[in-house]
């Protein structure tokens, strides 16, 4: 018993000893090769076409999904000349911020900001509401937003 004792400490001294006698080489990677090469995407054909009719109904668009603020609408006669004349007047009062007049029959229509998120118009709405407290949020067509370059 004591034999068998002894042996099975040598078995286990010794494979612990063998273990330790191979050390670790990490394996040299070259980066070049992971980082640089071009990933292969595979996708369906129609992808690229779908992409094409989407730049084309951009383009026809003329603008980007936002929001405005409609500050006036009426309709009626002399309707357009109200409108007129609250535009002239918003834009006396805020310079900064476009102001656009629109007719959807029968109506009249002076919505303000080109904001695309909502809570850039609610933000806007914040600003003017001492002078516009009915004026309300709604989903327009805004123009794109200005971009400046050293150019400019």
């Amino acid at each position: 018993m004591k034999l068998l004792i002894v042996g099975i400490i040598i078995c286990l001294f010794h494979l612990s000893s063998a273990a330790q006698e191979n050390p670790y080489k990490p394996v040299q990677t070259s980066p070049k090769n992971t980082i640089l090469d071009p990933a292969v995407i595979q996708q369906d054909s129609r992808i690229d076409s779908l992409l094409v009719v989407h730049k084309e109904m951009n383009k026809r668009k003329n603008g980007a999904d936002g929001y405005r603020l409609e500050i006036f609408f009426s309709s009626g006669v002399g309707a357009r000349a109200k409108a007129m004349e609250v535009r002239t007047d918003f834009l006396k009062n805020y310079p900064d911020i476009p102001a656009y007049m629109s007719f959807s029959s029968p109506d009249f229509k002076i919505r303000i900001g080109d904001c695309r998120t909502k809570s850039e118009a609610l933000q806007l709405k914040e600003r003017i509401k001492k002078s516009y407290p009915n004026a309300f949020l709604v989903p327009d067509i805004i123009q794109f937003p200005k971009l400046y370059t050293d150019s400019n």
